[in-house]
């Protein structure tokens, strides 16, 4: 919906008093200037609303000004689309890094700053942490990415459908399924078309198949930086049997491209049914005596409990979801809240936790691998028969006024970090207004607000424990 100015700024203050949830902001350019958007959706709901408004001087009222989570994707776009933001908290380039980059100050008796990255002594992707620290305890640290951007969405508008969803697919290669999920439902919404229900329940498993995988990953990783590599090598073999798994039922160890506007590419066989039963039985019995092992070890415990506490309230404010706002007391779901196939017919539990520290985190993720497999024995068992996909409407077959309508879809779907937004504008079969919004946006900041007070040796446990996407915010 076009709006005006004062319009735009009331949504802000809603986002600033908590009545509305930030979802994404973006622009889209214009041949005389530019349409800057912003996606919210009401507190506890996962309706999503879409406010919009002209920039044809390239000037438009900041949202960061008023909620400190629009800050990163604002400046984002305003270095992509030249834009300025007015009144801006924080003008600097994100992306731009061919000018000096001023962080910000601290000072004080003792205090001096500590740069890591953006290279990195593992095989991860690059980014720039500077830490401000008094002996060991850190400060302050702001976080600065930008190195990886991929100009993603550029590439995918003006495209076809296919090839825009397989772009949608490698916006973070370890949520390949919950992207591609996203995009085929907003996608679907914008032509009016519904998934066959046999695909929608394969979409399920797909995502939830991703999400084990990734959970034992980061549980593995979060004990090894806390000086406990055995738990870290157990469960990376749990990991490897579920992408094993993934591998020979859907014939991709992630899963890629297998999900599709219309619905899927690969059926499931009754015995590979009977072969995800089994292995999901064994994996339980195998994670229920390390989770026993995590408890008993006294030392991993004093490194994870209370370390790197997130305050319920910067997690709401920041409109964090996922593992990471479910430890800070934040009750949200898009598998419940926004309800979506095949999730509409499950009894959808949402585990809490008010810690907010890394052990709150790594229980979180223990309590969703429950879930998960509760969900995908579900959804086997009621696994209905019929087409995988539903055909994608001919532009050629269209009526003159379909063919100059430009048709607009969302969705909201809950990928393993958290909820990912997707928005299409979708024109005789090709793209042309997309945005895909990473939880990970919520948690940079958020980690920044954690990591305060803590020493300096705990950074990698804490940075792990929220397990930001890089590349899911160099778009």
């Amino acid at each position: 919906m076009m709006v005006n100015s004062r319009t735009w700024q009331a949504a802000a203050s809603d986002l600033a008093t908590g009545r509305s949830i930030f979802v994404a902001l973006w622009a889209e350019a214009q041949d005389d200037g530019c349409i800057i958007h912003l996606a919210g959706r009401p507190q506890g709901s996962g309706e999503v609303r879409l406010l919009s408004l002209a920039a044809p001087d390239r000037l438009f009222p900041s949202i960061a000004q008023h909620h400190p989570a629009a800050s990163l994707m604002e400046r984002a776009l305003c270095d992509v689309h030249g834009l300025t933001a007015e009144a801006s908290p924080d003008p600097r380039p994100w992306l731009d890094h061919s000018t000096p980059y001023l962080f910000k100050p601290v000072t004080g008796d003792g205090v001096h700053q500590i740069p890591v990255g953006p290279v990195h002594a593992g095989i991860i992707e690059p980014g720039h942490f500077r830490f401000s620290v008094n002996g060991e305890t850190i400060i302050r640290l702001e976080v600065r990415l930008g190195y990886t951007h991929k100009a993603t969405l550029g590439l995918m508008r003006g495209h076809m459908i296919d090839h825009a969803a397989q772009l949608a697919g490698r916006i973070s290669g370890d949520s390949t399924v919950a992207y591609a999920f996203a995009f085929a439902r907003a996608v679907e919404q914008a032509l009016g078309i519904k998934a066959p229900p046999r695909a929608t329940a394969l979409r399920g498993i797909m995502a939830e198949l991703e999400r084990l995988a990734n959970h034992f990953g980061d549980i593995g990783a979060i004990c090894n930086d806390g000086g406990f590599p055995l738990m870290n090598v157990l469960t990376a073999a749990l990991r490897e049997r579920v992408l094993r798994l993934a591998a020979t039922c859907f014939g991709h160890r992630l899963m890629m491209d297998r999900i599709i506007p219309g619905g899927v590419t690969t059926d499931l066989t009754a015995a590979h049914a009977k072969l995800v039963l089994t292995t999901l039985t064994d994996l339980r019995g195998q994670w229920a005596r390390l989770f026993e092992l995590y408890e008993k070890t006294a030392s991993l415990q004093d490194r994870v409990v209370t370390s790197g506490w997130l305050d319920p309230m910067i997690a709401q404010r920041l409109g964090c979801g996922g593992y990471v706002g479910r430890a800070s007391g934040q009750d949200f779901d898009a598998r419940r809240d926004a309800c979506y196939p095949p999730y509409d017919t499950l009894a959808i539990t949402v585990p809490h936790l008010t810690a907010g520290d890394v052990d709150a985190r790594l229980r979180i993720r223990m309590a969703e691998l429950e879930q998960s497999v509760t969900v995908i024995r579900t959804l086997l068992a009621t696994m209905p028969p019929g087409a995988l996909c539903t055909p994608l409407p001919d532009p050629a077959n269209l009526t003159t006024i379909e063919r100059n309508d430009a048709r607009v879809g969302h969705a909201l779907i809950e990928g393993f970090r958290g909820d990912i937004f997707a928005h299409v504008r979708v024109h005789r079969g090709r793209i042309e207004d997309v945005m895909l919004r990473d939880p990970s946006w919520f948690f940079w900041p958020a980690l920044e607000a954690a990591i305060e007070g803590n020493i300096v040796a705990d950074f990698p446990l804490c940075n792990k424990s929220f397990n930001p996407s890089y590349s899911g915010c160099d778009l």
